[in-house]
């Protein structure tokens, strides 16, 4: 049988094997390529006679043939399988050792899982049972303290001056204070016109630029606060990002000692695509936060408007209360400070002597009834 030259298609070549069925065909988009000029033969050899009879042939390209009138009934739940089962199904087969293994420690990993499942869940219900409902709301919110308190700046709870209680070398070294001194002298430096246009830019934050309209006129207080509220807006605009992906991801006016210390104390170290990368997560956005809260008391004499620094720092308020209370800070609403006499919806924040008890999140907002 030789290749036909004609139009006319001939019936597809069927064969099966005991788990696949075949299909070749010699006409149509399918077909292999071959060369119309040769003629193609199949010799059989007769091994009694010792002579070859010579047949004409084709060249047919079998693949196998997945379909329904010709599997068997068994291979129609594998069309029913997750690519997951179908691919694991292929490993069985045809996979290196390697593979095979690394199946099999995979699926023991599976079943591990499911009985450290049942066990976590059969463990927190003997809990439930033994210590009662209400005292583990307790102690979650008991917790809850304790997981704020990680990322405070270090307490002084024996402190007998409020400026003692979270001493501001716990938030500036004195190298990075000095550090400070160039950048923040545009702050120090600042007039009336550029602190307008800042305003209208909103190239910084919105208490940096309330402050920068009160800088004292002594030269070195105005240099002091100048220096704060220059580190202060660069830590918030540091809280807006998620992954870090520069090593000077504040720009090339920041100096390197203060980068360094961003990178290291306020970002926590994730891997990704096979490398290591810095992330500011939740946790690291609250600790940014209890910082900046520290070094705005340093800055406004221990009391300072929670609800501008919390609009800057993008939270909710109740985090941003949370936060404050675990600073130990006693909450009021706004009486008397310049520009907020008439807006009672801010909150401030007061350190002051003796500190206050530390409060569990939320105050006393209530929690829902568990059955």
């Amino acid at each position: 049988m030789y290749q036909s030259s004609s139009s006319v298609p001939v019936k597809p070549e069927v064969s099966e094997s005991d788990r696949l069925s075949y299909v070749g065909n010699n006409f149509g988009s399918g077909v292999m390529k071959c060369n119309s000029l040769c003629r193609y033969f199949v010799g059989v050899l007769n091994q009694d006679s010792g002579q070859m009879e010579v047949y004409n042939a084709e060249i047919f390209n079998m693949q196998p043939l997945l379909s329904d009138n010709l599997l068997h009934d068994d291979t129609k739940d594998y069309q029913k399988k997750s690519y997951r089962e179908k691919m694991d199904l292929c490993i069985e087969a045809f996979g290196t050792s390697r593979q095979k293994r690394a199946l099999s420690s995979r699926r023991m990993n599976a079943v591990g899982s499911d009985v450290l499942s049942s066990a976590v869940t059969k463990a927190a219900t003997n809990v439930i049972d033994a210590k009662g409902v209400t005292a583990l709301i307790q102690d979650m919110a008991q917790d809850d303290v304790q997981n704020i308190s990680v990322f405070l700046p270090p307490c002084n709870e024996d402190a007998d001056k409020p400026e003692n209680v979270y001493k501001f070398e716990d938030i500036l070294s004195p190298a990075e204070y000095e550090a400070l001194r160039v950048p923040a002298a545009a702050f120090a430096n600042i007039t009336a016109e550029e602190l307008a246009k800042k305003s209208e830019d909103r190239s910084h934050c919105c208490f940096v630029l309330e402050e920068l309209k009160f800088l004292p006129a002594e030269e070195r207080s105005r240099d002091h606060k100048a220096r704060c509220l220059w580190f202060l807006d660069t830590l918030i605009k540091f809280s807006y990002l998620k992954v870090i992906k520069k090593k000077h991801p504040m720009g090339p006016e920041c100096p390197h000692i203060i980068s360094r210390k961003l990178m290291k104390n306020f970002t926590s170290l994730t891997y990704n695509n096979g490398s290591v990368q810095n992330l500011i997560s939740a946790s690291m956005k609250a600790k940014i936060a209890a910082y900046v809260i520290a070094l705005a008391l340093h800055i406004n004499n221990f009391q300072t408007d929670l609800t501008l620094l919390q609009n800057d720092l993008k939270l909710q308020e109740s985090r941003m209360l949370d936060i404050a209370r675990a600073l130990r800070l006693r909450i009021s609403k706004a009486k008397g400070l310049p520009g907020l006499e008439n807006d009672s919806n801010h909150k401030l924040g007061t350190l002051s002597l003796p500190l206050p008890v530390p409060k569990a999140p939320g105050g006393q907002r209530k929690r829902k009834k568990m059955n």
